[in-house]
């Protein structure tokens, strides 16, 4: 299969509201795909409408080769969603949580391995038999990630996984969800922690219910910065001519000081590893001697700011 997601102008509107405004994605097999933006940019939407929970107004969507609508239970079989609210029973325990949702997938009765397994993953196996009630919420968090994952899904929605999850156990996860992407399995996660975006394959940022970009990580912070950047420190203050001369060389995009008392500046190129030799061949033909020459990636935090401000209307 080329796609396992393929969604074309999916929109779903509540009356006046546009929760999600004319969506186009391909999701490949085997990849992370993250969906990233602020609260209520359509998000959680998205997932529903991929999974056949909500119904959309317009456009369409083929997940696994079939509409979602249409799903059949040997289509919901080959999917895990964790939702991003909790859906287990506060009455029943960790242990009894899991064999309920094991039994709704027909796992075999000698499954005590596969719940073990999934209780150690998550760090609940020595509360196994605690009451779903007496949990904390990160805890029921986790033993909903264990549920999503019961019966060894191919396609896995994930709608904020990792939220109320300490750091520790939040890279433990996605150490957990590339080592299932390694084995072929496609993975869609919403987040707004926006450092996640490093652990995707590929990025979504959603704003306001439309989808601003798809891209890689590194994708996505060549199109916050216009390009890669490459922070110089040189031995003595740079004269301005200078400066003027480097940002007009033809494989430099843009050239600015950025403080260190004259002695700094940010180049913007497209390939760092090309460049760099060459900036540094003439400068030296100028006498300008360089200290250090590093790339510079900026924070997705700001990355993602950048890219949503850009996509309002008139940013």
């Amino acid at each position: 299969m080329d796609e396992v997601i393929s969604a074309r102008g999916l929109t779903r509107r509540y009356g006046a509201l546009v929760a999600v405004d004319g969506l186009d994605l391909v999701v490949a097999p085997g990849t992370i795909i993250g969906l990233i933006g602020p609260s209520g940019s359509g998000k959680t939407t998205t997932v529903r409408l991929l999974t056949g929970i909500e119904t959309p107004t317009a456009g369409e969507a083929v997940v696994l080769g079939v509409a979602p609508t249409a799903f059949t239970p040997a289509h919901r079989e080959r999917i895990g969603y964790l939702p991003q609210l909790n859906v287990l029973y506060p009455n029943l325990s960790l242990q009894e949580n899991l064999e309920f949702v094991a039994s709704l997938y027909g796992l075999p009765r000698r499954r005590r391995d596969r719940l073990d397994e999934l209780l150690e993953f998550v760090g609940l196996r020595e509360r196994r038999r605690t009451l779903l009630r007496a949990a904390s919420g990160g805890m029921q968090r986790r033993l909903a990630l264990a549920a999503a994952l019961v019966g060894d899904p191919e396609l896995l929605f994930l709608d904020e996984p990792t939220a109320g999850i300490d750091p520790v156990l939040r890279r433990r996860f996605w150490d957990h969800f590339r080592g299932l992407r390694d084995e072929g399995r496609t993975l869609v996660v919403t987040t707004q922690y926006v450092g996640e975006a490093a652990y995707c394959d590929q990025v979504a940022v959603l704003a306001e219910g439309r989808l601003l970009t798809v891209d890689t990580p590194d994708g996505l912070r060549r199109q916050a910065l216009g390009g890669r950047a490459l922070d110089l420190v040189a031995a003595a203050p740079i004269d301005p001519g200078v400066l003027i001369g480097l940002g007009a060389l033809p494989f430099v995009i843009r050239a600015e000081p950025t403080g260190g008392e004259g002695r700094a500046l940010r180049i913007l190129v497209d390939d760092p590893g090309a460049a760099i030799p060459r900036v540094q061949d003439w400068l030296d033909g100028r006498g300008v001697q360089l200290q250090s020459v590093a790339t510079f990636e900026p924070p997705f935090d700001d990355v993602f700011v950048e890219l949503v401000e850009r996509g309002r209307p008139g940013g």
